[in-house]
Order: C-alpha cells, then structure tokens, then sequence
C-alpha cells in the first residue's frame, strides 16, 4: 500500500522531550517550515519559553506537560494537540535519559527508571500516537541510537533500553502494515550528538560525563526527523562515524567484544568535576539544544550520501572517473 504524508507546511507534529536537546531543536526547525508544532515535556517553564520563542517568531506552537512515563497524561497532551491544531499529523518519540556505570555498579531502581522513560516512555507514545493516526494516517517517527545496534560499555544500561526500543519499533512496524494502517513508522539512529544528554545523566563513573567524538550537530538529527515525517523511511542512521561503528560492530563483533573497552576513557574526563544532579526521576535545568562544548559537527558528507539519488549519483560519478582512469592509462605497448 502506497503510502502518502502531508507536505510540513500542512502539518501539525507532537514532539516530546521537546524542552531541550534533539526535540527542541526539531520543533523549531519544523515550526520555521510551515509546521504547527505541539512541544511537550515535564519542564513546564522551559517549554513556555520555548513556545513563546516560535511564537515571537511568528509561527504557531503550543505545549503541554506531561511525563511520557504515564500513557494517561500523553493521552491528554495528544487530545490538547487535537483541541488546539485539530488534529495529529506527525508524532515524535524523542525523550530520552542517560546513566553511565558499569553494569555492575547500575543501581537497580535507576536501571529501572532509565526504561520507563526511555522504553515505556517509547512504547506509550507510540500506544496513542497509532490511536490517532490509524483513521487519518501519518508518521511515527522514534528517536533510538547506534547503541541499539551495538553494546556500550558504561553505557550498558542506555544501550540494552535503546535495543528494546529497535526491537519493539521495529515489530510495530510490521503489525501496523499486516493492518494495513496509514502509517509510517521510522527509527532514527543516531551517532554522539552534542545535547545536554550527558549533563544530565545519572553518573557513576569518575569525573564529568561525555559523549564520545566525533560529535554531530543535533540539527542533523532534525534534519533526518523532518525527513522521515513527509517521506517513508524504515531508519535513518545520523553520522557516518555512527554507520561506520554499527557496520564495524555487526560484522567484527568478535573484535568489538575484545577491543570495545578501549573506548571506556572517551566516556569520562576525571580531569573535570563529576556531572551534578540527574533527570531520570525529574527534569532538570532545560531549554537548551547543546551541550556547553557546543562541538557537534553542523556537516556529515553520510548524510548527504544517503539522500534519495544522491548515493546513485555519486556511485556513478565514481564510476565514471573510474572509467576515464582506465582510458587514459597507458596500454603494455605505450611508453609514458
């Protein structure tokens, strides 16, 4: 069944994790191309400012608060959407939490509250996102990370969630089309992306928390979000540094469970002091898109690459120089 979404300027997208990082970032960005954007968040004041600053901008946005943890209150973010916009479009599973330590030192109940936001969390948003769309049709679109691909020493935890999130998008996607429902489900995998994620994650290692380099903008991932919300996509991975690990990690993965722990001092500086506070039970100081270091990357030549025509493209200028190569090179007979 071919499957047809709106243009953005015809849209309207519910975003959660919306008050900082790769939601907040998507929200603006789609607001700016036509979209009537609903933010949603537990930050009530960081998602005020963020509304009023679409708003000045002269597009249309709401918000509303709600724990992605609780399906009820998603349920009465979806139906303030609907009260406000009239309908439901594009739906974003975008929030998310952190916890670095090893699997060993992972205390039991944040273990436990990592999921529920970002497995339950996924798993309810997408629960009322497909209550919406199934008539009218649209576009779910789930925030996971190589890391769904792949294990992540001292982020064991964050990575074992965002395989259950692969997982269970992934399964969705296939009841959803044995039900022939008008909808697009797309998992988009990012690389490190520079947000507040890791200032904000419970921490239990020694010293500040990090996101390995190479960084990437988190425009990128909006980016790919925007995509995917007006042109069925199954995934999207963000970062060719990311592709080149999930492909390494996939076929190596022998080597990955040998080597793989030379990346644990990337994921720490003992030289700073240790990342304060954490948002697995509360949010904490949002409204920000990037991280204090602000070194994400704005530029992946991977993401131009995989862009529909483009790979062809450049499959065939390569050929091409190839061919003319080979021409131009002296036969067994020549002298050069």
């Amino acid at each position: 069944m071919a499957l047809t979404l709106k243009p953005l300027a015809s849209q309207v997208m519910l975003i959660t994790g919306a008050s900082s990082g790769i939601g907040l970032v998507t929200a603006r960005a789609a607001a700016r191309k036509g979209a009537r954007v609903m933010l949603v968040a537990r930050n009530e004041a960081a998602l005020l400012e963020a509304t009023a600053g679409i708003v000045n901008e002269g597009h249309e946005a709401a918000f509303a608060v709600a724990d992605v943890r609780s399906i009820d209150q998603l349920r009465d973010a979806a139906a303030a959407a609907v009260a406000r916009f009239g309908r439901i479009d594009s739906w974003i599973n975008c929030a998310g939490v952190a916890l670095y330590a090893t699997l060993a030192d992972t205390p039991e109940d944040e273990h436990q509250q990592l999921f529920q936001t970002n497995y339950f969390g996924m798993v309810h948003g997408s629960l009322v996102a497909v209550e919406h769309l199934r008539n009218a049709g649209g576009a779910l679109i789930t925030i996971g990370s190589i890391a769904g691909d792949i294990p992540a020493p001292i982020m064991g935890a964050y990575a074992a969630s965002k395989h259950a999130v692969k997982g269970y998008t992934e399964s969705l996607r296939i009841e959803i089309n044995a039900d022939q429902l008008p909808i697009s489900v797309t998992l988009i995998k990012p690389a490190g992306i520079d947000t507040p994620i890791a200032g904000h994650a419970a921490n239990h290692v020694e010293g500040e928390a990090l996101i390995p380099a190479p960084l990437y903008a988190p425009d990128l991932v909006a980016d790919a979000i925007l995509e995917a919300a007006v042109t069925p996509r199954l995934s999207i991975t963000v970062g060719g540094t990311g592709r080149a690990q999930v492909l390494l990690g996939t076929h190596f993965p022998g080597l990955l469970a040998r080597f793989g722990g030379l990346m644990m001092p990337m994921l720490s500086d003992p030289q700073q002091a240790k990342t304060p506070g954490s948002n697995l039970d509360h949010p904490l100081n949002d409204g920000v898109e990037r991280s204090d270091n602000q070194l994400g990357r704005r530029f992946s030549l991977y993401a131009v690459a995989r862009k529909p025509g483009v790979g062809v493209a450049l499959l065939a200028i390569t050929t091409l120089a190839a061919v003319a190569v080979a021409r131009r090179r002296p036969s067994s007979g020549e002298t050069t």
